[in-house]
C-alpha cells in the first residue's frame, strides 16, 4: 500500500513536463527491487521509456506494457489533494487510495510490482519470462514510442504476447475483458485574426469594436457548427465514416450475450449522467459506444477566461478536438477529411494542430493470452464480461501490428474510477464482490500462471 502511495506523491504530469525523470527512477527503482535485472532508462526525443528484463528460465515470454505519466489536474476541485495519495472510505468501500494517477494507471501498475516482489520473497520462480515496457508520455498520445520501438525492436522480439495490468472490475464487481481499443486523432483548431485577415489582427481589443470589426470566435462556432449534425452526434463530415467497419455476425453475438449482463445504471452512477444519446438502451447502446467513431470538444477557449469581467473582442479562440477511431479508419486519412471540410466550407484560415494519432487494436477473442485471462478470472470466482473493445485508446497497435502483430490485453481484479477526473481513486480494501489490493495482486499471477498452461 505504501509503494502505492509513494507512487502516486510522484508527480508525472506529461503534459507540464512535472516530475518525468523522478518518475522513471522510482519505476525503475521498483523493478529492480522486483527481481528485474538491470531496468534501464531508456532514452527517446521526448520522456524516457523505463525496460526490464525478468528471466524466469521459463518456456514463454509476455511483453509487459505500462505507463507511470498522469493527466494534469489543474483547475479540479477535489476532496482530498491529488498528490497526498489519502486513504479515505468511500462507499461503499471500506477504503481506498485517493489521488492522480491511483487508477490510470499508477495503482495497478505498482500493484503488479508488488505482485512480482512476493513472487520473489517467496522464492518462487515466476511460470513465464517478461519484459518490461513502461512509458511516460501515454498521455500524451505516445508520440515517442513508435521511436523506442523502432531502435529497440530486438528486445521486444521473442515474447508470445503482451499485458496491460488493469483493474477490471466495476462498482457492482463485474471483471471486464476489452479485446481492443479504439484509436484517437487530437487536434487543436485554431481561428485567429491575423490568419483569417479579418477581426484583430495582433491582440484583444475592446469589444465595443464588435460594431464594425469581424470577430474570430464566431468564425470557429460557425466552423465547428457545420463539421455535426444540430444535436451535435453524427459527425457531418465527407469520407469519415467511410472506413468504418460495423460488427461481424461473431461480435453482434458477443454483444447481444453481453446486453444480458451490463447494468447501464453503473455507467450513470460513475459519471454522474441520467441519459444516453437517443435515450438508447441494450444492444442498441453497446453497439453505438463499441463501434461508434466520435468527434468531441475537450475546450474551448479565447479572450478574457479570469475572473471578473473584461469586455473584449479576442484576436484568437482554440478549440481542442478528440476523434475515437474504430475499425477500418485511419488516422491520416480521417485528419485529410478534417481539413477538406473546413477548405470545402470557407474555413481555409483555420489552422489544425495535431497533437497525437494512432490506430485502434483489435486481439481475437480466442488468443491464448484472452483465454488465459478469462481462466484466471474464473478460478478466483469472478466470470468476466467480454466486451469486443474498450471505448478509450491506448497504443497497443503498436504491438498489435506490423511488425511484432501479437495479442494484447488489459487483465487483472480490482476497482477504480475517477480517471481525468477530480477525486480519482483505486480501491485498496474491497468488498465480497470487489477485490481488494491484495486479490488484485494476486489475480496478476494468477492470470501468468494460467497463460503458462494455456500456452504449452
Amino acid at each position: 500500500m505504501k509503494r502505492v502511495q509513494r507512487m502516486i506523491q510522484q508527480p508525472s504530469i506529461s503534459g507540464e513536463g512535472r516530475g518525468i525523470r523522478e518518475c522513471a527512477t522510482l519505476v525503475a527503482a521498483y523493478l529492480a527491487e522486483a527481481g528485474v535485472e538491470s531496468p534501464t532508462l531508456v532514452e527517446t526525443d521526448g520522456n524516457p521509456v523505463v525496460y526490464g528484463e525478468l528471466d524466469a528460465g521459463a518456456k514463454h515470454t509476455l511483453i509487459v506494457y505500462m505507463m507511470y505519466d498522469t493527466q494534469p489536474f489543474a483547475g479540479e476541485t477535489w476532496s482530498q489533494p491529488p498528490l497526498d495519495a489519502a486513504l479515505v472510505p468511500f462507499d461503499p468501500f471500506p477504503q481506498v487510495v485517493m489521488g492522480r494517477g491511483a487508477i490510470n494507471t499508477k495503482g495497478p501498475m505498482v500493484a503488479f510490482f508488488n505482485a512480482l516482489m512476493a513472487a520473489k520473497e517467496l522464492g518462487e520462480p515466476l511460470p513465464v519470462n517478461l519484459k518490461l515496457v513502461c512509458e511516460g508520455e501515454e498521455e500524451l498520445g505516445s508520440p515517442h514510442l513508435p521511436q523506442f520501438f523502432k531502435e529497440n525492436l530486438s528486445r521486444l522480439r521473442g515474447a508470445e504476447a503482451v499485458l496491460y495490468p488493469g483493474a477490471s472490475q466495476d462498482r457492482n464487481g463485474r471483471v471486464k475483458i476489452w479485446g481492443g481499443n479504439k484509436g484517437i486523432v487530437y487536434l487543436e483548431l485554431v481561428s485567429s485574426g491575423d490568419r483569417w485577415g479579418r477581426g484583430p489582427l495582433a491582440h484583444d481589443i475592446h469589444s465595443s469594436h464588435k460594431a464594425w470589426i469581424d470577430s474570430p470566435v464566431w468564425r470557429m462556432i460557425n466552423a465547428l457548427s457545420t463539421m455535426v449534425s444540430e444535436d451535435g452526434n453524427t459527425v457531418a463530415i465527407r469520407g469519415f465514416y467511410d472506413d468504418v467497419r460495423g460488427p461481424t455476425p461473431e461480435e453482434h453475438e458477443i454483444v447481444r450475450e453481453l446486453a444480458r449482463t451490463f447494468d447501464p445504471d453503473v455507467i450513470r452512477m460513475q459519471n454522474k449522467v441520467e441519459r444516453f444519446i437517443d435515450d438508447l438502451e441494450g444492444v442498441d447502446l453497446l453497439e453505438k459506444f463499441l463501434y461508434s467513431s466520435t468527434l468531441n470538444i475537450d475546450g474551448v477557449w479565447g479572450g478574457h477566461t479570469g475572473p471578473g469581467t473584461k469586455t473584449v473582442l479576442p484576436h484568437e479562440v482554440r478549440v481542442r478536438v478528440d476523434i475515437r477511431l474504430v475499425p477500418d479508419q485511419v488516422p491520416d486519412k480521417v485528419l485529410a477529411a478534417v481539413r477538406n471540410h473546413l477548405d470545402r466550407y470557407g474555413f481555409p484560415d483555420i489552422e489544425i494542430q495535431v497533437h497525437d494519432k494512432y490506430d485502434w487494436s483489435q486481439t481475437p477473442l480466442d488468443a491464448p493470452i484472452v483465454r488465459a485471462v478469462r481462466s484466471a478470472y474464473g478460478r478466483m470466482g469472478h466470470p468476466p464480461e467480454v466486451w469486443p473493445r474498450a471505448g478509450g485508446s491506448l497504443p497497443m497497435y503498436l504491438f498489435t501490428k506490423d511488425p511484432l502483430k501479437l495479442p494484447a490485453l488489459s487483465g487483472g481484479l480490482g476497482h477504480g474510477a475517477g480517471a481525468h477526473a477530480p477525486d480519482e481513486y483505486m480501491v485498496i480494501e474491497g468488498t465480497d464482490k470487489v477485490a481488494g489490493l491484495i486479490e488484485q495482486e494476486l489475480s496478476y499471477l494468477t492470470i501468468l500462471e494460467a497463460y503458462a498452461e494455456i500456452a504449452r
